[in-house]
């Protein structure tokens, strides 16, 4: 199931979810939106997933994806939910591009204060980019010491068969 077209605003009273009981956090500002509490362009809908304007966008456009649930980190979602918004991605990138006209898109997810999350709900970015708009980022690439990379890798592989 991907994002369904969003046709006509949803009012305050409308509950994205129903009558299901759903995690929400009362203090959280995207759980406000989810129930109508705050207002928010919403672009998409589903029965997992929102899509809708950034407030504060980088770019024109800026779109950002939430979970219905509250979760505060990618660490914290489910597969299922997980995997509906990262379907959703090229088909509203694909739209961001056409409304936009921007020439390319970054997708952004922030976990932890140090990696930048501000708001403790898992959403995702999608910015809209142009040729000398001045968005930019730090990205120190670096080496491996001998033998690291191989000993990370390994680390990583006991990590995921749920050892270590």
């Amino acid at each position: 199931m991907g994002l369904a077209v969003l046709l006509i605003p949803r009012e305050k009273t409308a509950s994205l979810t129903g009558d299901l009981a759903v995690n929400r956090d009362p203090d959280c500002v995207f759980c406000k939106i989810i129930t109508g509490d705050i207002h928010a362009n919403v672009v998409s809908e589903s029965e997992l997933a929102l899509a809708f304007l950034d407030v504060g966008p980088l770019a024109d456009g800026h779109l950002l994806v939430i979970p219905l649930e509250h979760h505060e980190s990618l660490l914290d979602l489910s597969p299922g939910t997980c995997a509906e918004i990262a379907q959703s991605l090229p088909w509203l990138g694909r739209a961001l591009v056409r409304v936009t006209g921007a020439t390319g898109f970054n997708v952004l997810q922030n976990n932890g204060a140090v990696a930048g999350q501000v708001i403790n709900h898992v959403h995702f970015h999608l910015i809209p980019r142009f040729e000398g708009d001045g968005l930019g980022f730090r990205w120190k690439s670096g080496t491996y010491a001998e033998g690291k990379a191989a000993e990370l890798a390994e680390a990583y592989q006991t990590a995921l068969r749920g050892g270590g």
